[in-house]
């Protein structure tokens, strides 16, 4: 097969060590394990808050083009000045073939080159809980906007079988099941598990719903349980942060909640060797990354019963799930890991096992690899047509 010129348009991060949220770790994973293919000539195509100027620069035998961000609205950039940007940029590179994620596919939707777009999550959800004035409406404006990509795209690749619901309501595209990749090192973590220790990782906002993991930890302390309780994640609602923050201090519970702010993937693999159970209690997620690095370390994952969650999480098998509203039903979830070894014990075994399976990056670079080999096989008889 020749060499494939891939324009990999997504968010990265600057530090591939330090990246925020699932979409740039995911990015970072599966471009690492792609990079394996010598066919591929991976081109990462990102927008940059921190250049006023295109800048590229190599990461192995990848190259990284990083475009200014424009100032403004997401929301109206990414049909607008954003879009023109990178849009014109892709163009210049004359790919043989785009893999474009989250945002990105808006941006991209009227290029006739061949591509696939990766649905990471559904941005009008989680606008409805932000805090931002006329959350509403602007949740409204992007469910337009979304829904419009999603059936404009002729090939997309679903993480979750959630995903896939959502976007097949309103596309005819061919739509490929991938689920997110996690890095290998995830899989050889070193296990010294304190059985006291709950972890969970996020960004600590309403949409993640922290504060009902904190008292879930506070009802267990109350009878006895000396658990601590560690959350690891950036601050992005003031008002959330400060009712979390005095929840904590008027229940005398600083001894036992660690707020670690935004660790590096050394420090997160660190936080799982030593945790009995991962949990996350978000109202709304669709892969989360935090779940598949649980499970491929061996941890059992408390997680919510809603969206993309359950398809992760085997009820019983891997962990439990359970209702994000309440917190007694989350603490007698955490009470029966804690209480039973072999329960913990098994749980991370079939955890364990299932991420390698679903979620192991070479895995997934293979199944993506096979959408790019299609992709250009079915563009070459086109153009042979």
């Amino acid at each position: 097969m020749k060499s494939i010129k891939l324009a990999f348009v997504t968010q990265f991060p600057l530090d591939v060590n330090h990246p925020f949220g699932g979409v740039e770790a995911v990015s970072v994973n599966l471009v690492h394990s792609l990079s394996a293919y010598t066919e591929l000539d991976i081109q990462i195509v990102t927008l940059c808050t921190q250049t006023k100027k295109v800048t590229q620069n190599s990461w192995g035998k990848v190259t990284i083009h990083r475009l200014p961000k424009p100032k403004g609205s997401d929301l109206f950039n990414a049909v607008t000045k954003s879009k023109v940007l990178v849009a014109g940029y892709v163009q210049y590179l004359q790919p043989d073939l785009i893999h474009v994620h989250d945002t990105y596919g808006i941006m991209l939707n009227d290029l006739s080159i061949p591509k696939v777009f990766t649905v990471h999550g559904f941005i009008y959800e989680n606008t409805l809980f932000s805090s931002s004035r006329f959350c509403w409406l602007r949740s409204k404006i992007w469910k337009l906007i979304e829904q419009r990509s999603w059936a404009a795209q002729k090939n997309i690749i679903s993480i979750n079988p959630h995903v896939r619901e959502k976007v097949s309501s309103v596309s005819s595209a061919t739509i490929y099941d991938i689920a997110n990749p996690i890095f290998e090192d995830f899989f050889s973590v070193e296990r010294n598990e304190d059985k006291q220790i709950i972890f969970t990782s996020s960004v600590i906002s309403p949409l993640k719903n922290t504060l009902i993991l904190v008292k879930a930890a506070d009802l267990l302390i109350r009878i006895g349980y000396d658990i601590k309780l560690r959350i690891a994640g950036e601050m992005v609602n003031n008002a959330y942060a400060e009712t979390l923050n005095n929840y904590i201090k008027e229940n005398n519970l600083s001894d036992n909640i660690k707020l670690l702010g935004r660790l590096s993937v050394s420090q997160i693999k660190k936080e799982l060797g030593q945790a009995s159970i991962y949990a996350l209690a978000s109202l709304s997620e669709n892969a989360p990354m935090g779940i598949a690095e649980a499970m491929a370390v061996g941890v059992p994952v408390v997680t919510s019963n809603r969206c993309g969650m359950p398809y992760m999480v085997r009820d019983g098998e891997t962990g439990f799930l359970i209702n994000p509203l309440d917190e007694n039903n989350i603490a007698n979830k955490f009470k029966m890991i804690l209480d039973d070894v072999q329960l913990r014990l098994t749980m991370g075994k079939n955890a364990k096992e299932l991420a390698f399976s679903q979620y192991h990056a070479q895995n997934v670079a293979k199944r993506t690899f096979y959408v790019y080999q299609e992709l250009m096989l079915n563009s070459n008889s086109v153009h042979l047509n």
